[in-house]
């Protein structure tokens, strides 16, 4: 007896449900990342503010960039914008 081949529309729902499913998967992982980084900004990113020097300075700033780099591609500004 051979297997039944499923048809195409059995094959798009079990392809959507699988998106879906990856989708909330990679939403959670990003949504936990987040927490942390709220976290280590609550903690001043672990550097006390009377002891600051200008390597951290630019620790921030390269974080910063690196967090604006997402924010234009998530929000389509800067380089992400689209061209009217």
């Amino acid at each position: 007896m051979s297997p039944i081949t499923p048809t195409r529309e059995e094959r798009q729902a079990r392809n959507a449900a699988d998106a879906q499913g990856a989708s909330i998967a990679k939403k959670a992982e990003i949504d936990a990342m987040l927490a942390r980084l709220h976290s280590l900004s609550d903690e001043h990113f672990r550097v006390h503010p009377d002891e600051l020097t200008w390597t951290d300075v630019g620790t921030l700033g390269h974080y910063a960039e690196l967090l604006r780099r997402i924010i234009d591609c998530a929000f389509r500004e800067g380089d992400h914008a689209e061209i009217a």
